[in-house]
């Protein structure tokens, strides 16, 4: 797996302080992407021991909420293996922070991904240009839905949480 950089204490791709991993590799190439550069699954930095410490370290803090996967795309093939070690190994150190996902695949063509058990909010679906949207949270285009992973698990369709906020009502 390629990565293309480590955030630390992120407050747009998930709720609360987050380390974002951005990742390399995305066959969905949307019109209008905000991380063209994360494209190319052969881009980026080898994701190696000193990043995977980098991230463990911001896991520690006690005031980071998470971890969200972005990039690129977590779920194109260069990543999927290593994306869901890294998910498992996160879990088992600190299961009381979670665990986000931007994807540009749909809920429906990955809900048997077994990573998703890992994973407690899923970002779904291609960026729209048409649809986009500056005033939505946590998601840049209206097609896109942001998934309570966990109880859509339970069920036959996405659990999508009614989300309270001023700004976004």
């Amino acid at each position: 797996m390629r990565y293309h950089n480590i955030t630390k204490d992120d407050m747009l791709n998930g709720d609360g302080l987050r380390v974002v991993l951005w990742v390399a590799g995305c066959s969905h190439c949307c019109k209008g992407c905000h991380n063209p550069v994360t494209w190319d699954p052969d881009g980026g930095l080898l994701f190696d021991q000193e990043a995977k410490q980098e991230i463990f370290t911001q896991l520690d803090q006690p005031y980071i909420s998470g971890i969200t996967f972005s990039g690129g795309d977590p779920l194109h093939a260069a990543n999927r293996l290593e994306v869901r070690e890294l998910m498992e190994e996160i879990k088992a150190s600190y299961p009381d922070k979670t665990i986000w996902l931007y994807t540009g695949d749909r809920w429906e063509d990955i809900l048997h991904y077994p990573m998703l058990q890992y994973v407690d909010v899923l970002v779904d679906g291609e960026f729209m240009e048409d649809l986009k949207n500056t005033k939505l949270l946590w998601k840049g285009s209206g097609n896109q839905r942001v998934i309570d992973v966990q109880k859509s698990l339970k069920q036959t369709d996405p659990v999508i949480p009614v989300i309270y906020c001023k700004d976004y009502a």
